[in-house]
């Protein structure tokens, strides 16, 4: 979204909200810049103002705005969401290597699915929902009929970048080491697949609590993948 060049770009605005201003606990390897909006109502009163200069994206995590997004129909009729999910076996692990406290809310993809869910029911227009593998395994199809979808021109210089990371990605610099540094979209081979069963299965040896992350949020998941881009 950002090497399209076309749109002013946001890296988890609400998270200031979330983990600042009502500190629901505090986040490793988070680095909170001084000049940020740090409320709920300050960070969506930013993200009108940017819009009125040029069209808006935002990544941000569901459980940081749900339920409040929904009563907040100035914004809400604004936006045009799409969700990202990636497999629990993989996401799951990844946050347990950096942090073993992370919370059942934080795994996301229950108040991912209630935030798909509530837009489903309030408008009865289903959210575009991407796989984070499917994109892997053929980024330009899959990123362009996510473009198709939303409403975006396809931008065929957009799936190559430099390897300097995004300058707002410094708050947040270690959960991101690995993205940082490409230059692309890696692909995704059965090896990885197969490792990241591993990892999840050696991982959760000394973390259990992983096994009930994984029960608690797989039915969500599932849900989404059903409702997924197939093309």
């Amino acid at each position: 979204m950002r090497e399209r060049g076309d749109l002013k770009c946001f890296h988890e605005p609400f998270m200031y909200d979330y983990y600042i201003n009502r500190k629901i606990r505090l986040m490793p390897y988070f680095e909170p810049e001084s000049d940020r909006p740090v409320t709920y109502q300050q960070v969506r009163d930013m993200l009108l103002e940017q819009s009125e200069f040029a069209s808006v994206f935002l990544k941000d995590m569901s459980y940081y705005v749900m339920p409040h997004l929904l009563d907040d129909k100035e914004l809400g009729e604004r936006l045009v969401n799409c969700f990202l999910i990636r497999n629990p076996v993989a996401s799951i692990a990844s946050y347990f290597k950096l942090d073993s406290e992370v919370t059942s809310e934080e795994i996301g993809l229950q108040a991912q699915f209630e935030h798909y869910d509530a837009l489903c029911k309030s408008s009865g227009i289903q959210p575009v929902v991407v796989e984070a593998e499917y994109i892997r395994a053929n980024p330009r199809r899959v990123i362009n009929a996510l473009w198709d979808q939303i409403g975006l021109p396809r931008a065929d210089h957009a799936f190559e970048w430099g390897n300097d990371s995004p300058q707002d990605w410094n708050q947040v610099a270690g959960w991101h080491g690995d993205v940082s540094a490409s230059v692309g979209v890696r692909p995704i081979t059965p090896e990885e697949l197969e490792t990241q069963s591993k990892n999840f299965a050696n991982l959760s040896k000394q973390y259990p609590r992983m096994r009930e992350c994984l029960d608690h949020h797989l039915p969500y998941y599932e849900a989404l993948k059903a409702r997924s881009i197939k093309c």
